[in-house]
């Protein structure tokens, strides 16, 4: 039975996600609410053939489950499923710790977006290991002018701009594979997102990161540790199982 949708729930944005994971594939399709939250509209799973350890073994067995998977999603939602923000995990996941600082030459301007931009954009450039590409770029706090532990800097004054960033890297092959599976089961990438890092969004509140919490993902080879503490941004530890 086709599901009713009143004219303002299908002008309200929607969401889908693809998580590629190794036992099973799933795709899940929901609606943004006025209220911030997402309405479920519909879930597809598959099993995962071609995945071994969060990396792609197999592309043809890869691309079959997520297109198995679309079909059910699309089925459910009775949503045409084009794009999609695919998740990404494994125990080629790597994180460290840098530094940034740039001198404001607008010294009569307040700081703005474009300069956290810019050094974010610096992070970016960083020589990373071979085989190895940046995934996500983590502002942790901001120093402005020698004074420290500032959540957010837009609108201050100040000359000198320092962050913390935590830089989340992952390996060339394993990125390229995913997004190749993705554009072969017929479906654009929106953002592909670290998966446990998408997780402790989902599932802790603000009170919880306020008092500093730490998410524990525990999967068939490898767990993953997501620190949480306001005002800075999620840290990341990924280790085998042993």
């Amino acid at each position: 039975m086709e599901k009713s949708i009143s004219t303002s729930a299908k002008s309200l944005p929607i969401v889908v996600g693809l998580d590629i994971g190794t036992t099973k594939i799933c795709v899940t399709v929901g609606r943004r609410c006025h209220n911030g939250k997402i309405e479920i509209l519909g879930i597809g799973k598959a099993d995962s053939a071609g995945v071994t350890r969060g990396v792609v073994s197999n592309i043809q067995k890869t691309v079959q489950g997520i297109v198995q998977a679309v079909e059910t999603a699309t089925s459910q939602s009775n949503v045409d499923i084009k794009i999609a923000n695919v998740g990404i995990a494994g125990q080629h996941i790597k994180s460290l710790q840098h530094r940034g600082i740039l001198t404001r030459k607008e010294l009569n301007t307040e700081i703005q977006r474009k300069d956290i931009d810019k050094l974010v954009e610096d992070m970016h450039k960083l020589l990373m290991p071979p085989g190895e590409e940046i995934i996500h770029v983590l502002p942790q706090e901001f120093t402005v002018d020698n004074e420290p532990g500032i959540k957010d800097p837009i609108g201050m004054a100040g000359v000198r701009l320092e962050a913390n960033f935590h830089i989340i890297s992952g390996h060339v092959s394993a990125v390229k594979n995913i997004l190749k599976c993705v554009n072969q089961a017929g479906l654009e990438t929106q953002e592909l997102i670290l998966e446990p890092l998408a997780s402790s969004e989902s599932v802790l509140s603000d009170e919880e990161k306020e008092a500093g919490i730490v998410l524990a993902i525990v999967l068939i080879r490898w767990v993953s540790l997501v620190v949480s503490k306001l005002p800075a941004s999620p840290l990341l530890f990924v280790a085998p199982r042993a």
